[in-house]
């Protein structure tokens, strides 16, 4: 199975530059413009992230910090690549969490090097831990991430692309109370959605999750 990386820089042609060569070395590849889509796609538990660090939306240390915050995503590596090179920026990044800091104009073969450096030095469980995050079940739902895919009771259930990434950002928060600005910031990644397409997602969720076991182990009707 190819290894995932994510590749999120607002300039598409290092973003085309990237995925060509990181292809031609056998990994799967996927791309994110801003920040914001770079913490969403994260969320897809790929082994790796290639981060810029002056990205729109949101900036590469903010996307850090996000990923550092979430269970989901704290354990995957990540590499900043950007064309800031002063030694304070480098050390700025490293100590938000970063695991490695290159500076653009980028050398393939030297990033190469450092990728494969890196996913080397993954613990032994990572593999697991990522098929894991790919497959949750509360109750009697199961959501496959990777597929998209919804279970209720054995049963595939078709869902839209949205209500899915709602639905898999509760089972992410499962005992919370989930307010609707986290859900328009973390699902949309804006805060201007009309709010009636955002309540109209809440209220077909009673119907994602309308089994009792389910709702006991979940708790987010509550939106507020």
């Amino acid at each position: 199975m190819k290894q995932q990386i994510l590749v999120a820089d607002d300039e598409q042609d290092v973003l085309d530059f990237l995925k060509y060569n990181l292809e031609k070395e056998g990994y799967s590849v996927q791309t994110a413009s801003n920040g914001a889509n770079a913490l969403a796609k994260a969320l897809r538990g790929p082994q790796l992230i290639l981060l810029d660090v002056m990205m729109p939306e949101m900036n590469g240390h903010e996307v850090l910090r996000a990923l550092k915050k979430n269970p989901a995503t704290e354990s995957i590596p990540v590499m900043f690549l950007t064309a800031k090179s002063s030694e304070l920026d480098e050390v700025l990044g490293l100590e938000l969490g970063a695991n490695d800091y290159v500076v653009k104009p980028i050398s393939i073969p030297k990033l190469i090097a450092r990728i494969k450096n890196l996913l080397r030095k993954q613990p032994a469980g990572t593999a697991a831990t990522v098929t894991e995050r790919n497959r949750l079940t509360v109750g009697s739902v199961t959501i496959v991430v990777d597929e998209r895919q919804v279970l209720i009771d054995g049963a595939s259930v078709q869902f839209p692309k949205k209500e899915f990434d709602v639905l898999h950002f509760f089972f992410q928060n499962p005992g919370k109370v989930i307010s609707r600005e986290t859900l328009l910031h973390q699902v949309w990644m804006c805060m201007w959605l009309i709010e009636r397409w955002m309540c109209m997602c809440a209220r077909s969720g009673k119907n994602w999750v309308n089994t009792p076991s389910t709702l006991r182990h979940l708790r987010v009707s509550a939106i507020v």
